[in-house]
């Protein structure tokens, strides 16, 4: 399991002395124990990698926005910590989708489900986060269905 995987890296790394990496690992950590504490209130519990996925693509996107944040304030150092950050997040995360993957994946569930309009958007973007949500930016791909379906 994935969340495995995690504990052992953050050992490892402690280990090995090496700081940025034991907090960025403690940080995913620490996210996925939120989750785990919100799942709890909910009724059932579904897959626990694809949850464990689904907080360290959120991770990832918050370490990105602020990436872009800093350098654009001009804070490079803390640019550099949150790249440092998203480098460790990125390794436990599948590979993601091309965008011609994406888009022919957008083509084939649009010809599934005989969407041919904007009205049909959540019913492909629901299918599309069902089948490849783990592989995928859905931010991105959203902009790809609309342009798709218009």
């Amino acid at each position: 399991m994935l969340r495995d995987t995690i504990k052992t890296e953050t050992i490892t790394a402690m280990k090995a002395g090496d700081k940025p990496r034991v907090a960025a690992l403690r940080l995913i950590s620490a996210k996925i124990k939120d989750r785990d504490i919100e799942e709890r209130t909910k009724s059932g519990s579904g897959n626990d990698d694809a949850m464990v996925i689904d907080v360290l693509q959120k991770m990832a996107k918050q370490r990105r926005e602020s990436i872009q944040m800093y350098e654009d304030g001009g804070r490079t150092e803390l640019a550099n910590q949150e790249k440092g950050e998203l480098a460790v997040i990125e390794e436990f995360l599948p590979q993601q989708m091309s965008e011609a993957e994406t888009r022919a994946a957008i083509e084939a569930i649009k010809a599934e489900l005989g969407a041919d309009g904007m009205k049909d958007m959540g019913r492909v973007m629901g299918e599309l986060k069902g089948r490849h949500g783990t592989q995928l930016d859905m931010g991105r791909a959203s902009g790809w269905v609309k342009e798709s379906l218009s």
